[in-house]
């Protein structure tokens, strides 16, 4: 451990991977394979999972590579996050009616240039921390205020306690999020308000794959009633 910059951050980002590694093994299971959103989901896993990988990287080592690797992907698990946000809730994935299919080509393109702006951006204009944050802190509420929406608007309509948990992991993300605020002394000289912020984050995604399963069970459900 000693060669090891900031060893809670390592430890607590290699947590969240498993988390998203445990949550890839719920969705290949327990969700069918020609569900459509199931694609999205594991692509969410993907990414999540890489993320912390480089953060893990980061936090061991400091160094420039290091560093924006952990930035460049901390920022595709967010923007993936708000991609496929809309396409869960606005069901961009089915063909009918006929503007769906455009609108999901079209959210897709619009993605996929917006992060190469960001990550041009910050490499080839200027390595801005604070529009980095900004970037990213925008892009989770976009995707915080849909999903709490939604959760509303599906609890009220199943009367059924996992419909709420988006709503609930969303105001505990928020609280995490307010380590980041925080500023004092590491304690032990390993546990800071970053690596707490990282610890935050572990229970949320767990309880958020056990949502996505829950989700598609509910949507196959229903399609099994419209088919028959």
């Amino acid at each position: 451990m000693a060669s090891i910059q900031e060893p809670c951050s390592v430890l607590f980002s290699f947590f969240n991977f498993l988390a998203h590694r445990n949550g890839l093994a719920k969705i290949r299971d327990r969700i069918p394979s020609d569900y459509p959103l199931q694609i999205y989901y594991i692509a969410f896993s993907y990414v999540g999972m890489a993320s912390w990988v480089f953060s893990m990287a980061f936090h061991t080592r400091d160094f420039d590579v290091t560093e924006k690797l952990d930035y460049f992907a901390a920022g595709a698990s967010v923007l993936y996050g708000l991609y496929y946000t809309p396409i869960r809730i606005f069901r961009l994935d089915q063909t009918e009616p006929a503007v769906k299919p455009t609108l999901l080509r079209s959210w897709t393109v619009i993605c996929a240039a917006l992060y190469a702006a960001h990550v041009s951006y910050l490499t080839f204009w200027h390595w801005d921390y604070t529009y980095n944050m900004a970037a990213n802190v925008a892009a989770g509420v976009v995707q915080n205020i849909l999903w709490s929406g939604f959760s509303y608007k599906t609890y009220q309509a199943l009367k059924k306690p996992w419909a709420a948990w988006p709503g609930m992991i969303v105001a505990w993300i928020i609280m995490a999020m307010s380590m980041e605020l925080l500023d004092f002394a590491p304690l032990g000289r390993m546990v800071d308000a970053h690596s707490l912020w990282h610890l935050g984050t572990v229970i949320p995604t767990i309880w958020w794959y056990n949502f996505l399963v829950k989700d598609a069970q509910q949507d196959c459900i229903i399609g099994d009633r419209l088919k028959a």
